[in-house]
């Protein structure tokens, strides 16, 4: 569409500049003529006519020196300004080849013009046009994907929603179930329904991070460090031996930052699930806390296989995983409750196959 209409108006200004030439050469002859004293005074009437014809195209009748004689269809305030004719000459020439009249015998005149206004629109007009066409696309691009993600938010709410209440009738049931277990269980059970008991809290936590997804979640001041050693701890304890959690510096002053607690667990327990599938059960995950112009920023490395450089932002797409039971749904999940809960970043700082990969977690410092 560009194309065809730069090509069409393109043609058709040739067109109408050609026909412009022809009307400026006609009008220059008309004016030559009317030095010639022997014409007729019919047709020197008619050359008049001829010349007053020209009400669009700018001319300038100039002598052999380059100084203005006469002008037409030019703002006559402009014109009476003091080398104002004599710059727009140098620009007609450099726009057209003047037209050379001799009116007597010896005596050369030039005639200057440039294109008319109405020209110049049309040759614009394209321009116009395209940007034009150009703000509708985005308009419509931005309205489609508005609509694309408020779809996507309705579902997420909507699932999130309806998973934390299938949780919540088998996880209200199994409590009722433990509390007849521990009025009946011999001491040696004890210290397996205490394991029970932690693994029904953390489902009734899971629904509850569940049922928050949609909802206008509670924030409050916290220390991120303090914050980070509790969940980093609970992964600490499910995790393989040989796995290694670390939180640099080992002592620091305190990072405040305005946190839902719950929703934030749940980011760094999803990166560090994601650490450990990449490291294979064997490694070192480090947890890297710092500060920058009013911001606490996190990082999170791993010593696993690594993400190429190609799939820093596709990681964080729905669907992407690289699991054969996996969902695709952890790195979107904790893009969404970084930046749009908590009005944070969160990106891939650094990867290479083989050598690990660095999330870095970017939030607002509180006062």
């Amino acid at each position: 569409i560009a194309g065809a209409s730069l090509y069409y108006t393109s043609e058709l200004a040739k067109k109408i500049q050609a026909e412009e030439r022809n009307k400026i050469e006609l009008w220059a002859a008309a004016t030559e003529e009317t030095f010639n004293t022997q014409n007729a005074p019919t047709t020197g009437i008619l050359f008049e006519k001829i010349i007053r014809a020209n009400v669009t195209v700018p001319v300038i009748l100039a002598d052999e020196l380059g100084t203005p004689i006469a002008s037409r269809n030019i703002d006559s305030a402009n014109a009476a300004r003091p080398g104002y004719l004599a710059l727009l000459i140098k620009r007609m020439a450099a726009e057209h080849e003047p037209i050379v009249l001799e009116p007597l015998p010896g005596i050369k005149q030039y005639i200057y013009y440039a294109d008319s206004e109405l020209l110049r629109q049309l040759e614009n007009y394209p321009y116009y046009q395209l940007l034009l066409l150009g703000l509708f696309l985005g308009l419509a691009y931005v309205a489609f994907n508005s609509s694309r993600v408020s779809e996507q938010n309705f579902v997420w709410v909507g699932m999130a929603k309806e998973t934390a209440h299938q949780l919540g009738t088998p996880i209200s049931s199994m409590v009722g179930w433990m509390h007849f277990l521990h009025e009946n269980a011999s001491p040696d059970q004890a210290e397996i329904l205490e394991e029970m008991d932690n693994d029904i809290n953390r489902l009734g936590t899971i629904a509850e991070r569940f049922s928050k997804i949609g909802s206008t979640p509670t924030f409050e001041v916290v220390d991120l460090r303090e914050t980070l050693e509790a969940a980093a701890g609970y992964m600490a304890r499910r995790s393989p031996p040989r796995v290694t959690y670390e939180i640099l510096p080992e002592v620091a002053a305190p990072m405040l930052v305005t946190l839902n607690i719950p929703l934030f667990d749940w980011v760094v327990e999803n990166l560090s699930k994601n650490a450990l599938d990449a490291m294979n059960g064997q490694g070192t995950l480090t947890f890297s806390l710092g500060r920058e112009k009013g911001r606490v920023l996190l990082d999170i490395q791993d010593t696993g296989k690594g993400i190429p450089a190609s799939k820093f932002k596709t990681v964080f797409n729905t669907g992407y995983t690289t699991k054969k039971r996996g969902w695709g749904l952890g790195l979107t999940l904790v893009k969404r409750i970084v930046e749009q809960y908590h009005g944070g970043r969160i990106f891939i700082k650094a990867s290479a196959p083989g050598k690990g990969t660095t999330f870095r977690i970017v939030l607002p410092a509180a006062e």
